[in-house]
C-alpha cells in the first residue's frame, strides 16, 4: 500500500484530488469525441441507459461536472445516456434496484448496502487514484491542542505494517493539499488562479480517545471513509460513534472539511485528503485544518451496474469510461468529480471486509 500515488501521474494526471497542470480548462468535448472509437448499437441494447451519481460535492455542481462525460459516454456507445444526481445514497440504490437507473456511482459501503436489498447490483468498474485501489479516511481538527506534538506542515499520515506513521507530503500516497505536479513530479508549489500560495497541510499523531464529547462531523452515514470505518475505530475504543460525541451529518466530504475550517466542528472524517476540495477559496485550509488520525485501507469506490443488462453493453460501458480516463479532459472531469486517475476491473472479494465493517457495526441496512 506504500505505493507512490502519483507515479502514474508523471505520464498524464488525470480524477478522487487535483486538476491536471492545474489547468481549469477542459478539451473541447467534440474533439475529444472525434477521438473515442464509437460502439454500434448491439442487438438487444436498450435504447436508453441512466448512469446515477451520489454527489461527494454540492449536488447541482456534481450535476454540471458530469455532463461532458455523459455526452462522450453517449457518443461511445450509440445511444442514450442519462445522468442523474440523487440526492443521497439511498435514492440511487433505490433507482438502481427498481431498474430506474441502469448505473450508479457508489462508495464502497453504499455498493455492499445495495447488495444486500437488491440482486440485480453487480460491481463493474473499481476506480484506481494514482496507482492504487485503496485509500483511507482522514480524522481532522481546527485545534492544534488535540495533538501529541507540535502539527507539523507539510506532512501527511499513510498506514504501514508497524501501523500509522507521518510521512512528508511529497511521499503520500494521495495526492495533498499544497502539492501540485511540475515537471519533475509533485511539488509544494499549488496555487491559486491568483497566484497565492497554497499552504501545505499539517498533521499530527493524536489518540482518537480525546474526541470524545466534542462535535465532530461526518460526512453521511452510508460513507465508507466518513462514518462507517471511522465509526468502527472508535467502537473498538468503547466510544459510541454517536452518543459519546456530537455528531453532525454534513452531507459530503468538502461539507465536512468545511465545517472544521469554519469551527462548525471541533472534528472531522472524510477520504484523503479532501483539505484539497476547498483550497482554492481557501488556501490556507492545510494549515487551519490539521489531520491527526486515518483510518484502515478501504477498497476504492465502484461504477456498479444493473447484473441483466448485456455484457456486451457491460464491456462497452466499461471501455468508453477507460477511453475516456486516457482523455485530457477525461483527467479533468473526473479529477474534479471524484478524484479517479484510472480504473480497472471490480473484483466482488474486494469488498468482504466492507462488509466484515459493516457486520461489526451491526449494520445490515441503509440508513
Amino acid at each position: 500500500m506504500m505505493k507512490r500515488y502519483w507515479l502514474p501521474m508523471v505520464a498524464c494526471l488525470a480524477l478522487f484530488a487535483a486538476a491536471c497542470g492545474d489547468s481549469d480548462e477542459p478539451a473541447n468535448t467534440q474533439e475529444l469525441s472525434e477521438e473515442t472509437p464509437e460502439v454500434t448499437e448491439a442487438a438487444g441494447w436498450p435504447e436508453k441507459i441512466v448512469f446515477g451519481f451520489v454527489p461527494s460535492q454540492e449536488q447541482e455542481s456534481l450535476q454540471d461536472d458530469i455532463a461532458p462525460f455523459i455526452e462522450v459516454l453517449e457518443d461511445a456507445l450509440g445511444i442514450e445516456v442519462e445522468g442523474v444526481v440523487t440526492t443521497d445514497y439511498t435514492g440511487l440504490v433505490t433507482a438502481m434496484g427498481t431498474g430506474t437507473a441502469d448505473l450508479g456511482a457508489f462508495g464502497p459501503f453504499g455498493y455492499v448496502l445495495g447488495t444486500q436489498q437488491f440482486d440485480n447490483i453487480e460491481v463493474l468498474i473499481q476506480s484506481i487514484r494514482f496507482g492504487s485501489a485503496t485509500y483511507h479516511g482522514q480524522w481532522f481538527t481546527n485545534d492544534p491542542s488535540l495533538c501529541d506534538d507540535t502539527p507539523l506542515p507539510a506532512t501527511s499520515l499513510e498506514n504501514s505494517p508497524n501501523g500509522v506513521v507521518q510521512v512528508a507530503a511529497l511521499d503520500a500516497v494521495a495526492l495533498q493539499v499544497g502539492v501540485a505536479f511540475g515537471d519533475d513530479g509533485p511539488e509544494l508549489t499549488d496555487a491559486t488562479d491568483d497566484g497565492t500560495a497554497i499552504k501545505p497541510g499539517s498533521s499530527c499523531m493524536a489518540d482518537l480517545s480525546s474526541i470524545a464529547g466534542l462535535t465532530v462531523a461526518y460526512t453521511t452515514e452510508s460513507s465508507t471513509s466518513g462514518y462507517l470505518f471511522p465509526a468502527l475505530q472508535l467502537t473498538d475504543l468503547g466510544l459510541d460513534p454517536q452518543a459519546d460525541v456530537n455528531p453532525v451529518f454534513a452531507g459530503g466530504h468538502d461539507a465536512a472539511v468545511t465545517a472544521v475550517y469554519n469551527g462548525d466542528a471541533d472534528v472531522g472524517l472524510s477520504f484523503d485528503d479532501a483539505r484539497r476540495t476547498i483550497r482554492r477559496e481557501n488556501p490556507d485550509v492545510g494549515e487551519k485544518v490539521i489531520v491527526f488520525n486515518i483510518t484502515d485501507e478501504i477498497p476504492n469506490d465502484v461504477v456498479a451496474i444493473n447484473s441483466s443488462l448485456p455484457q456486451d453493453l457491460k464491456d462497452a460501458i466499461y471501455d468508453a469510461v477507460d477511453a475516456y480516463l486516457a482523455t485530457e479532459e477525461g483527467e479533468l472531469v473526473f479529477d474534479k468529480i471524484y478524484g479517479w486517475t484510472g480504473i480497472r476491473r471490480a473484483v466482488e472479494s474486494d469488498f468482504d471486509i466492507v462488509r466484515q465493517a459493516a457486520e461489526n457495526l451491526g449494520i445490515t441496512d441503509p440508513p
